[in-house]
């Protein structure tokens, strides 16, 4: 009996730690599904809301912006989004830190000329009080 209650006690605790790992999981998800939403609508608000004010984001053609260009880019319509699709996600939740990859696929209408995407996307969150706030985005070009 003294060797089983160890093993009880270690059992609920790693049930425990998987339940908030899977509520992390699904904040996050819930996160970037929020932030394709503001990057469609050029929501100014919510992107400010969701961008670390230490983000990096990196395009995919190298060019690197911080979170005041990030955000006046989509709000401007200067990046125009008409549609997002997300596809392949994974996130992996490590205590305060999240890492989401992808592949966004989106019609664009940058400069008036209408455009398609087809990237992949590294997303990483870091959590800020109860909210998961955008670190740091990498794309890169897929075949």
């Amino acid at each position: 009996m003294k060797k089983l209650i160890p093993l009880i006690v270690v059992f609920f605790m790693s049930v425990s730690n998987l339940s908030a790992q899977s509520k992390a999981v699904k904040e996050v998800e819930n996160t970037v599904e929020t932030m394709r939403l503001a990057m469609i609508s050029g929501d100014r608000n919510v992107l400010n809301k969701l961008a670390s004010d230490q983000l990096t984001y990196g395009h995919s053609s190298g060019k690197i912006e911080s979170k005041t260009d990030f955000v006046e880019t989509l709000a401007t319509k200067k990046s125009d989004f008409k549609s997002i699709t997300l596809s392949q996600q994974t996130v992996d939740v490590q205590c305060k830190t999240a890492v989401v990859r992808h592949v966004l696929d989106a019609d664009t209408f940058d400069g008036g000329k209408p455009g398609k995407v087809h990237l992949g996307i590294v997303l990483v969150f870091a959590k800020d009080g109860s909210n998961w706030k955008l670190l740091a985005r990498q794309a890169f070009k897929l075949p």
